[in-house]
Order: structure tokens, then C-alpha cells, then sequence
């Protein structure tokens, strides 16, 4: 009896050690892939395309965002000014990783709209006190040509706004060229990198689509380009990992921006292994909600 309950002793000490080892290569494991991201990231910025003044990949930086959207908001607006600092982005997930979250630290407001039930409890519950100030408006829905400027209207009362973010996976020109009651100055879209310049290509309009994860999802470049101009924006650059581009409204560019405004001179290809690199600590409501809360006081 002593003999086993020795030998049980010992392969639990044998299995602790082991456990310990298999988190020790687990984080390695993260902080040598963290470190190849950066390295290659700084290995293409160091390319000659990107040395000139009026270029936005520079500036690519990661506060909440998914990727490198943040830095590049931020160098756009400090190029072109706010005005009211009103935002609106569908498709936001779970409050955490977006676009404009990082806004609401420099005092912007504006209105989330994304179908996840669990998300939008989620930062309901989280930053109730942000919702209840007016600076933040969430609504709950599956996105639409025939709802989305009614969801905006109802929750944004200003005509002119300075940012409008569109990430939806598959219908995001449609739902896009559907909307008239805001004028965004800046319009941040993403783009389908698999169909380089000069492929015009924009997936049919499907009310009920939902991305499964292939290439049948949103507009090449190209399109957008194309069909934004006729709206009134120029391209004025795509992030690195070729998943979002960034438009502005015409009057807006002059002399600012990194000429031509086209897909064939703005298109990043697809790089999603870059994405996933850390931004100092992992995100949490509780942090969010605390310097939030800080903020609206």
C-alpha cells in the first residue's frame, strides 16, 4: 500500500513537471511568434514604397484594433482635423478588438451596431456607464441595405460625421451604398486582397450572407476605388495586412496625401499572418470599463 501511494506521489510530481514544461514551450511559443510579427513588420515598412512623407503605413498602430487601423485613423485625423468627433462602425465584435474603441479615449463618441446577441450583452453589461452618458449607442442587429440607415438615423443626429467604419464580412459596399443620412469625412472599409488591381470584383448582394471563412466576401479594390469615387472619396492608402483601405472625401486630400488615390498605387495583398501581434496586455472589460468610467466623469 505505502509502495503505491509512493509511486502515485511520484507521477503526480511527474505529471506537475510536465504540465509546467508544456506551459513553458506555450509561451515561448507565443513570444517567438510575437517577435517574428514584428520583425517582418518592420522588415516591410523598410521598404522604399513606404519612405515617402505622405504615406500612411508608417503610422500603423495597434491600440484596440485588430491590426494596424488605429495608427493610421489617428495620422489621417491629424492631418485633416475633427470636427465633431462623431463615429459610427458596424460590426464591432465583442467590444474588445474595433476600430473606434480606442476613439472613446480621446473624448469621441458615437454608435456600434453588430448581430451578436452575446456581444452586445456583453458591452451593455460592461460599459453601462459610457451607454448611459449618450457617448456610446449600441444596437443589436443583423445589418441590412433595407435597415442600416434607419439604425443610423435613429441613434445619430448629426448629418456630417467624421468617421464611418465598415466591416461586416460580405455585404459592406451594398450596405454602404445604401446609407444617406450621415455624410462620413473618412470611410474605413474593408477590401477582398485576394483580387489584386485591376480585378473589379464585388460579390452579389445576399440579404442573409454570412462569411464561412472563404474568399466569396466584400469588394476588391479596385471596385471600391472605382465606385467611391463616384460617391466623392479618394483612396488615400490600405493597412499592411492588406485588410482594410481608407477613403476620404475629396475636398479633404489636397496636398495631404500620398498621390495617385488609386487601387493600383494603395493595394496591400493579404497578409493575415500578421495578424495577431500583441498590443501591451490582453484587453478585459473591467480595464476598459474603469478608464471609461474615469473618462465620462
Amino acid at each position: 500500500m505505502t509502495e503505491k501511494k509512493t509511486m502515485l506521489e511520484k507521477l503526480k510530481k511527474l505529471m506537475h513537471h510536465f504540465t509546467l514544461s508544456l506551459d513553458d514551450i506555450s509561451v515561448e511559443t507565443s513570444r517567438a511568434r510575437q517577435l517574428s510579427i514584428r520583425t517582418e513588420i518592420d522588415r516591410l515598412r523598410s521598404n522604399e514604397r513606404y519612405k515617402e512623407p505622405k504615406s500612411l503605413i508608417p503610422f500603423g498602430g495597434k491600440i484596440y484594433s485588430q491590426n494596424d487601423e488605429d495608427g493610421i485613423i489617428r495620422e489621417i485625423f491629424n492631418r485633416i482635423g475633427t470636427t465633431n468627433k462623431v463615429f459610427v462602425e458596424f460590426g464591432i465584435g465583442n467590444g474588445l478588438e474595433n476600430n473606434t474603441l480606442a476613439l472613446l479615449f480621446e473624448d469621441w463618441q458615437g454608435l456600434w451596431i453588430d448581430a451578436s446577441s452575446d456581444s452586445i450583452t456583453s458591452i451593455r453589461n460592461h460599459f453601462s456607464e459610457i451607454i448611459g452618458s449618450g457617448k456610446l449607442a449600441v444596437v443589436e442587429s443583423f445589418i441590412t441595405k433595407a435597415n442600416i440607415d434607419n439604425l443610423i438615423a435613429t441613434n445619430v443626429k448629426h448629418r456630417e460625421i467624421d468617421l464611418l467604419s465598415v466591416d461586416i464580412d460580405g455585404n459592406d459596399y451594398h450596405v454602404l451604398q445604401a446609407i444617406s443620412c450621415i455624410t462620413p469625412r473618412v470611410i474605413v472599409i474593408e477590401y477582398n486582397a485576394k483580387f489584386a488591381p485591376p480585378v473589379l470584383f464585388c460579390m452579389d448582394y445576399t440579404e442573409t450572407h454570412m462569411w464561412t471563412g472563404d474568399d466569396c466576401f466584400g469588394a476588391s479594390l479596385k471596385f471600391l476605388e472605382t465606385n467611391l469615387n463616384k460617391m466623392g472619396y479618394c483612396l488615400v492608402g490600405c493597412n499592411l495586412t492588406g485588410a482594410n483601405a481608407f477613403f476620404i472625401r475629396r475636398e479633404l486630400v489636397t496636398n495631404k496625401f500620398l498621390e495617385p488615390f488609386t487601387a493600383e498605387n494603395h493595394f496591400e495583398p493579404a497578409r493575415y499572418y500578421l495578424s495577431g501581434y500583441a498590443s501591451g496586455h490582453t484587453p478585459t472589460y473591467e480595464t476598459l470599463a474603469r478608464s471609461l468610467t474615469m473618462r465620462v466623469s
